[in-house]
C-alpha cells in the first residue's frame, strides 16, 4: 500500500469521525479513483437537518482532522449560508448538505460510475 492511500484512508476515517461526532447522517463515500478526469480520489457526502447542524459538521470535521493529522482543508466554500458546504482536502472533497439541497442536486447520480460505500449511522 502506498503512502498516499494510507493518508487517504486515515483522512477518510477522521472525516467520518468528525461527521459522526455531531450526528451528521446519510454518509456516502464515492470512490472516484477509477473514473477518468476526476478532480480527486474520493467524495464524502453527508447531510444535516439545518444550517446550524451543517456548520457544526463542517467545524467538527475541521477540528478532528486538524487535531489528529495537523491538516486543514485547502479550500472551503458555502459556509456563509450553510446549505451546501464543500471542503477540499485535495485528494478528498467533502460535501455537507442540508437534506433538501442534497436531494435536489443528487450528486451521487452524476457520478454513477463511482463505487459508493454507505456508512451506517451509529446512533
Amino acid at each position: 500500500m502506498t503512502k498516499k492511500s494510507v493518508n487517504n484512508d486515515v483522512l477518510l476515517a477522521n472525516i467520518i469521525k468528525g461527521i459522526e461526532e455531531v450526528k451528521g447522517s446519510n454518509i456516502d463515500i464515492l470512490d472516484l479513483r477509477e473514473i477518468d478526469n476526476s478532480a480527486c480520489d474520493y467524495f464524502v457526502i453527508c447531510d444535516g437537518t439545518s444550517n446550524t447542524q451543517v456548520s457544526a459538521i463542517v467545524n467538527s470535521i475541521q477540528k478532528t482532522v486538524s487535531k489528529e493529522l495537523k491538516d486543514k482543508p485547502w479550500h472551503v466554500e458555502g459556509s456563509e449560508n450553510a446549505e451546501w458546504v464543500l471542503m477540499d482536502y485535495v485528494n478528498i472533497v467533502v460535501h455537507v448538505f442540508q437534506k433538501h439541497i442534497r436531494e435536489y442536486y443528487n450528486i451521487e447520480s452524476l457520478w454513477g460510475d463511482a463505487k459508493i460505500t454507505t456508512i451506517e449511522n451509529k446512533y
